[in-house]
């Protein structure tokens, strides 16, 4: 049985991220993804909540992930610090607490800022065997040029590279 759990172990944390898109409409889509971290649930919590340390900085306005923060309080900001002085930027905004456990925020990343639309980034944790599942869902809806099709792979993709760097990230700490 040790055999089995250690494999089981080796498993999960070599596991990439299960990503999918789990619906794709003309004005939205839903994407989601799961993975285990091998490492505690307090210890993700603590990593999830300072994306400065994992946000890839590919994905953000000044290009520099340290710039992100994150403010785990109803009404706090997952925000960013322009270079040099020169302005934030409001990702999403934070409406669900549970800490440990979830961690829901509303808004629009990137490029869905200038389209019209508003999504749900959600974050569960639960403990197992070996770690941590999380869970992370992002569901836009509204004007997208182009229609969900088209954006949610895209998404998908960015998302679960997120998701695999918050990993990498917890497992380090």
């Amino acid at each position: 049985m040790v055999g089995m759990a250690a494999l089981s172990l080796a498993i999960a944390a070599a596991s990439p991220v299960e990503a999918e898109v789990k619906a794709a409409e003309t004005s939205g889509f839903l994407v989601a993804s799961t993975l285990v971290i091998a490492a505690p649930p307090e210890r993700v919590w603590a990593a999830l909540v300072t994306p400065g340390r994992w946000w890839d900085a590919e994905h953000s306005w000044s290009k520099d992930g340290a710039n992100i923060r994150l403010d785990p309080v109803v009404g706090g900001c997952f925000c960013e610090t322009l270079p040099a002085g020169k302005g934030e930027v409001e990702h999403l905004r934070v409406i669900f607490v549970l800490p440990g456990q979830v961690l829901r925020l509303r808004g629009s990343l990137g490029p869905f800022q200038t389209m019209g639309v508003s999504g749900a980034l959600e974050w569960t944790l639960k403990p197992v065997a070996g770690g941590t599942q999380i869970d992370q869902s992002y569901a836009v809806g509204g004007f997208l040029p182009g229609g969900g099709a088209y954006f949610a792979p895209l998404v998908d993709e960015v998302m679960s590279g997120q998701l695999n760097r918050l990993k990498a990230y917890a497992e380090k700490k």
